[in-house]
């Protein structure tokens, strides 16, 4: 079956304009891992976790007490923004402490409340 596509009678953008909104579209490939960066700030436990780290370096118990979830809970969310590099860790002896992976976290954080605060 193919897939059917609306064509209008109408465009209102030029081929230029049309050019330059193509070339700014990534890639799909690109398209997809935003989606995935997306989607990992679509919980308000992981928001809550980056709130935190935005201001100090954390140990999973810190994290666990501040958010009064268990240390299991934290560690599993932990590993989610691990793997979307939105945090990072160091380790110091047995204890292992987590920070943002860098101010690219703080500013999406920012602009986002700020923007639902409008």
């Amino acid at each position: 079956m193919k897939e059917q596509i609306d064509i209008c009678e109408y465009i209102n953008m030029t081929e230029e304009e049309v050019k330059e909104v193509l070339k700014s579209i990534p890639s799909e490939d690109k398209l997809y891992n935003l989606s995935d960066l997306f989607k990992v700030f679509g919980d308000k436990t992981r928001i809550k976790i980056l709130y935190a780290l935005s201001v100090a370096e954390m140990c999973v118990c810190d994290i666990a007490s501040l958010t009064r979830m268990t240390q299991s809970a934290i560690s599993h969310q932990l590993k989610t923004l691990r793997a979307s590099k939105l945090v990072k860790y160091r380790k110091e002896g047995k204890a292992t402490f987590y920070s943002l992976a860098d101010d690219h976290v703080r500013t999406i954080l920012q602009q986002g409340k700020e923007h639902i605060e409008e």
